[in-house]
Order: C-alpha cells, then sequence, then structure tokens
C-alpha cells in the first residue's frame, strides 16, 4: 500500500485522490486570509504585470507608500510576493506561478464575466486587474 502525500489524508475512496490534512488545511487558510484584504488583491494585480517598486504600486494604485509597505510585507509572509534588488532599489514580484493562477482561479469564481484574457493563468498587462485605468 502506497502512503499519502506529505498533507494529504487517504479518502478511502480509489481514484478520488487525497484531502487535505489538518496542517494543510491550516497553512492554505492562512494564504487565503493574506488576501482577504482588496488593496493586496490590488498590489497582487499590479504585480501581474511584472516586477514593480513600492513608489510605482503607491503610483498606480493612489495609496500611501506606507500602506503599500505594510501591505507587502503580510504578502511576502506568506509567499504570495518575493522580493528583488534592482540596484538600490527592491523591485516586488509575484511569487510563483501558483500565486498569479490562484489570483484568476478567484477572479472567475467572484465573476465568471471578468475581462481578463480568455483561457489565461499566467501574468496579463497593466490593463488586466489593478492597472492603471
Amino acid at each position: 500500500m502506497t502512503r499519502p502525500r506529505e498533507g494529504l489524508a487517504r479518502t478511502g475512496q480509489e481514484g478520488r485522490g487525497a484531502r487535505p490534512d489538518e496542517a494543510l488545511a491550516e497553512r492554505l487558510a492562512d494564504t487565503m486570509f493574506a488576501l482577504s484584504t482588496p488593496s493586496r488583491v490590488l498590489i497582487l494585480g499590479c504585480l501581474l504585470g511584472g516586477p514593480r517598486s513600492v513608489g510605482d504600486i503607491t503610483e498606480m494604485l493612489g495609496m500611501e507608500q506606507s500602506a503599500v509597505s505594510h501591505q507587502l510585507r503580510v504578502l511576502r509572509e506568506h509567499s504570495l510576493v518575493r522580493a528583488e534588488r534592482a540596484g538600490r532599489r527592491r523591485l516586488y514580484a509575484i511569487f510563483d506561478d501558483h500565486v498569479s493562477v490562484l489570483l484568476y482561479a478567484g477572479l472567475r469564481h467572484v465573476d465568471p464575466a471578468w475581462s481578463g484574457p480568455a483561457g489565461a493563468v499566467g501574468p496579463v498587462g497593466e490593463e488586466g486587474l489593478g492597472g492603471a485605468p
């Protein structure tokens, strides 16, 4: 008998996969908590177009620099964004493709008519979520 992958519990139903165990469910709920603030979702939307500085995000969203920095810290702590050095500047980027897929799936879940690119599961330009009007 094979062992379930770490973080997954056997369901007892062959061919139907496994369900998350309590620890994995808690980690996912914690990640979803990080997405529970509209400003964080808007920041992630800005980053779908590629890495950006705090100043870029502040300008795009019309938010205070301190608020953007605070929200980026929360997103970093939950592995939703990463910081990269570019000379003296720090650029923020989507952590990995899983974050983009999660964001697109969530947007399509709450609004099936969301105007993102048809069939896209990866980054879009500024005209997508959170982009400049």
